[in-house]
């Protein structure tokens, strides 16, 4: 089974991640949203999952640059609405592993995921 990693090439966390997943021989393909974009349907669908508070980078330059009246009083559809029109608003790396996505890239995360799928990891 290919996984899919959504993300921004230039990202290190995104860096991080491929080459764990390249070093571990797991095959994935790589979505770079910077680029491809992402439906409000896959928002959607990682919002009920996470919720959008996980998915919405609020540490980065580009939810800072966004004015005040942007920032405030968020809610799931002003998140969604948000991170369609600037993907770089959305937290990375996303892996969507079928049943469950992983947010960020941590290590132990990545490697409790695939060691429950392929215990020989």
């Amino acid at each position: 089974m290919a996984y899919r990693l959504y993300g921004i090439k230039n990202c290190d966390s995104v860096k991080k991640a491929r080459r764990w997943l390249d070093a571990q021989a797991i095959p994935y393909q790589f979505h770079d949203y910077s680029i491809e974009g992402i439906e409000a349907a896959q928002l959607e669908r990682w919002c009920a999952e996470q919720g959008w508070n996980i998915l919405l980078n609020k540490m980065s330059t580009s939810f800072r640059a966004l004015d005040l009246a942007q920032r405030e009083h968020l809610d799931q559809e002003r998140a969604i609405a948000l991170m369609l029109h600037q993907p770089k608003l959305i937290k990375r790396p996303i892996l969507d592993l079928g049943h469950k996505t992983l947010v960020g890239f941590k290590l132990e995360d990545y490697a409790a995921a695939f060691k429950a799928l392929t215990p020989s990891l």
